[in-house]
């Protein structure tokens, strides 16, 4: 039976909407052509035209028949597949879809991500709302429930009563096959079974899924219509979809087919323009306009836009003669502007240079400028209909009328402005950095604003703009960083013909791909920043161009290239003379001492220590860490603890983010080796700090911490899926030396197993790695040392080993450290044997 679309009564207002019969008919055609088959609405049409208010129109005119829910992606939560697939399974589970295999597969990604954690009604994602999770908690009456495919399906078949449920449960090739997968092949398993129930549940009864906001998953598009992958896990679920509609919203046509071809036999493009001329004529009647002739004359000069519409509302309301005397979308602004006192045009016309403003914003620009600043001024512009309302007292201007209100500032009033702008978002970030009052933005907006102004007042130069970026990371971590890159780039793409943009352009340049690649190695992602940076022989005489190169030969450190980034390091070091030695003396220090020469790299530490001033926290705090580094690497613990404390004061006072997060990172690896249940806890806190973060490098590194501590609780197989998630995420770092480090100790693992073979293998290959990066000879010793007491020594351990002995140079003698490692051997190895 084929299905009807819900009609029901609207108001005029909800006309202007709704009224798109092209759209309509067209969502009627597919809406009843639902089958088997893969379909996609694309909605398309410009900022503002109404996409967001249509989509809620056909989600009502959709008949019972058919199961609903929506995906907005404005909320930045739904942008991660996650997030966005619980929110779609609770949505569609309300209204009765069974969504058993997914949620066994949902609930093992969890636990993946989670391995610390019991799964449990309190921890557990939809425990209460999935009854086959809730049943199977419930069978186990208390008892540890960790959360594998194969130990959740044999649960199931204990706990689930349906016969026919079961057997699909106990049956499905997908669920038997979770626990061999890596964490992104779960990822797309957990979207494929989402899939599968849905296209079991539109046997019985079809769903529309609506999607709003594309364009704010993928703000732009790279050249052919590619997208950096960020909208990647959207594509592989909508692509499996079948037996459902799904309608999309975007400003441009979805350019998918430039992935596969396939998309566009799936795709189906309905742009919307303006509104058509009865829904125009009813908004404007709807809003006193009532004589015929000016509702013509205003609606034909709209051309369909609401907010040219609106604006001619706002002129009537002022002015009814002149709202009518206007033939154009310009005209109407034109109109309207008008009937406006000239200083609060002139006002206007300034605050269009901001992209928000505020009260504070407004009295300043109108002091600038000799303007009304006084409170009737500022309720009256923001009480028109084009000021959009923010939280806490902000707006901003719709961009068709920020569009019409510069088109009639001089090159230099502008540059006024965005100065005076630059001011006040740099006295509004003093103010936050204190503590001193609510300012009602996002902690990473002021300085982000400050630059931008900065670039477009032109009186900004590349070292400021580090100082800013390097700010703004201590108060509110990266996302205030890449968005000043993604100014910078803007304003680079069209530069102005001046002589400050023809004298700083390379400069600035410079700064931002700096800015680019040190944000870049914070997520770990060493090729990229390696790939940024193909030629580190330039001058390093600029805080900007050393800070660039050190962050190319950090990659390379990453990257196993030890050599070579030594060289570059100990060049700035030589070199530079500015702000950024400090940052080169720490470099020098952190590759010797890897290297093994520990005693060289704390006497350069100190060296370095002595140089910062007292006001430089953050670098001061990042010695400290590296000597309690150096300290747990030579397994002197209670030494590493007192400087961790020491190093997290340091970042306490300046409230660095980074800092503070990677001081979670380290407590954890030092707790797996003295409080190994307290470690487990702290590296749970660590994974949601440096998730937030997305330092993919510091999450490999927090694994292994967990791993190793579970290891040491006897928690086997917690320990497994620890490991495995620490190698995805050094791997995806590029993070060879910290993925040889993690297989170390899995070897350990594989020992209690009773592995010994692959113990043994495991071993070879990290002491290869050490030797092949040039890094931590004490750990090749180390794992000598174990293979040694467990019957495992070969000849190439023994020859490591020797070759390791001449590189060291430990604080004290190499006895101690011998005894030292003798005692955390014997932690890791006589723990599972006794």
């Amino acid at each position: 039976m084929p299905i009807r679309p819900r009609y029901r009564r609207v108001s005029a207002l909800q006309r202007q909407f709704f009224n798109r019969e092209e759209l309509l008919a067209t969502y009627d055609e597919e809406l009843a052509g639902i089958s088997d088959r893969l379909r996609i609405l694309n909605v398309v049409g410009v900022g503002g035209i109404g996409k967001s208010r249509l989509l809620q129109e056909l989600r009502n005119r959709t008949p019972d028949t058919c199961r609903t829910a929506r995906l907005d992606l404005q909320l930045p939560t739904l942008r991660q597949q996650e997030d966005a697939l619980a929110v779609l399974r609770m949505e569609f589970g309300s209204q009765g879809v069974k969504f058993d295999r997914f949620d066994i597969a949902y609930a093992v990604l969890w636990q993946r991500v989670h391995p610390q954690l019991q799964m449990d009604r309190k921890n557990t994602p939809f425990a209460e709302d999935s009854e086959v999770l809730s049943k199977i908690l419930d069978d186990a009456m208390g008892l540890p429930v960790f959360g594998t495919a194969a130990g959740l399906v044999r649960l199931t078949g204990r706990a689930m009563a349906n016969r026919q449920r079961r057997q699909r449960i106990e049956a499905d090739p997908t669920l038997q096959e979770l626990d061999s997968l890596s964490n992104a092949e779960l990822g797309h398993a957990v979207s494929y079974l989402f899939a599968e129930e849905m296209r079991q549940s539109a046997e019985e009864r079809p769903y529309v899924l609506f999607v709003d906001a594309y364009e704010a998953m993928v703000p732009t598009p790279l050249p052919g219509g590619r997208s950096y992958g960020s909208d990647a896990w959207l594509r592989d679920l909508l692509g499996q979809l079948h037996g459902g509609l799904t309608v999309l919203a975007s400003r441009e046509p979805l350019p998918w087919a430039a992935y596969d071809k396939e998309w566009e036999t799936v795709i189906r493009k309905s742009r919307i323009d303006g509104l058509p001329m009865p829904a125009r004529l009813d908004l404007l009647a709807q809003a006193g306009i009532t004589e015929l002739p000016k509702q013509r004359t205003i609606a034909e000069a709209s051309a369909g836009v609401p907010f040219y519409l609106h604006l001619a509302v706002d002129t009537h309301a002022q002015s009814p003669a002149r709202a009518a005397d206007a033939g154009t979308a310009e005209e109407i602004v034109q109109r309207f502007l008008q009937h406006v006192a000239p200083d609060e045009v002139r006002i206007l016309e300034l605050l269009s240079v901001a992209r928000t403003f505020d009260l504070g914003m407004f009295r300043a620009i109108g002091r600038s400028f000799d303007l009304p600043a006084n409170l009737l001024t500022w309720e009256s512009l923001t009480a028109y209909s084009f000021a959009y309302p923010l939280p806490q007292g902000w707006f901003r201007l719709h961009q068709l009328m920020v569009t019409a209100l510069q088109h009639h500032l001089s090159p230099s009033v502008k540059r006024h402005v965005h100065a005076v702008v630059r001011q006040y978002w740099e006295a509004l970030a003093d103010r936050m950095e204190t503590g001193s009052g609510d300012s009602g933005v996002a902690r990473s907006s002021p300085l982000r604003e400050a630059v931008y102004h900065g670039l477009h007042a032109e009186d900004i130069s590349p070292e400021q703009i580090q100082k800013h970026a390097d700010r703004a990371v201590m108060m509110s971590g990266r996302q205030a960083r890449d968005g000043m890159i993604k100014d910078i780039r803007d304003f680079l793409a069209s530069p102005p013909a001046t002589p400050y943009a023809l004298d700083a352009l390379p400069g600035i340049r410079d700064a931002a791909d700096c800015l680019a690649a040190e944000s870049k190695l914070e997520l770990g992602d060493a090729s990229a920043v390696i790939t940024m940076t193909p030629a580190l022989d330039m001058p390093v005489r600029s805080v900007v161009s050393a800070r660039l190169a050190l962050a190319g030969a950090n990659a390379r450190r990453i990257a196993g290239e030890s050599s070579h980034a030594a060289s570059i390091f100990e060049r700035v070091w030589a070199e530079h003379t500015g702000e950024a030695r400090a940052s080169a003396g720490l470099c020098v220090a952190d590759i010797r001492m890897w290297q093994g020469d520990f005693a060289g790299a704390f006497a350069l530490a100190e060296e370095v220590y002595g140089i910062c001033a007292s006001h430089e926290r953050v670098s001061r705090g990042d010695l400290k860490r590296l000597m309690h580094l150096g300290h747990r690497f030579l397994m002197d613990f209670t030494k590493a603890a007192d400087l961790l404390a020491e190093a997290e004061e340091e970042y306490q006072a300046v409230g660095a983010v980074v800092g503070l997060a990677n001081i979670r990172t380290n407590r954890a690896e030092l707790l797996a080796f003295t409080d190994p249940a307290s470690a487990v806890a702290e590296a749970g806190a660590a994974l949601d700090v440096q998730r937030d973060l997305g330092a993919q490098h510091e999450l490999g590194k927090v694994y292994t911490a967990m791993a190793v501590a579970q290891l040491r609780l006897g928690q086997l197989d917690r320990a497994e899926v620890s490991f495995r998630n620490a190698n995805a995420a050094l791997d995806q770092a590029g993070y060879r030396s910290g993925r040889a480090r993690a297989d170390m100790f899995r070897a350990f693992l594989l020992l209690r197993r009773g592995e010994r073979q692959a113990t043994q293998r495991l071993l070879h290959h990290a002491a290869r790695e050490f030797e092949a990066c040039q890094v931590y000879p004490s750990l090749v010793l180390a794992i000598h040392g174990a293979a040694e007491r467990t019957g495992l020594v070969t000849p190439e351990l023994v020859a490591a080993a020797d070759r390791a002995r001449p590189l060291l140079r430990p604080l004290g003698t190499l006895d101690d450290l011998n005894r030292r490692t003798d005692e955390v051997l014997s932690m890791m190895l006589d723990e599972g044997t006794s």
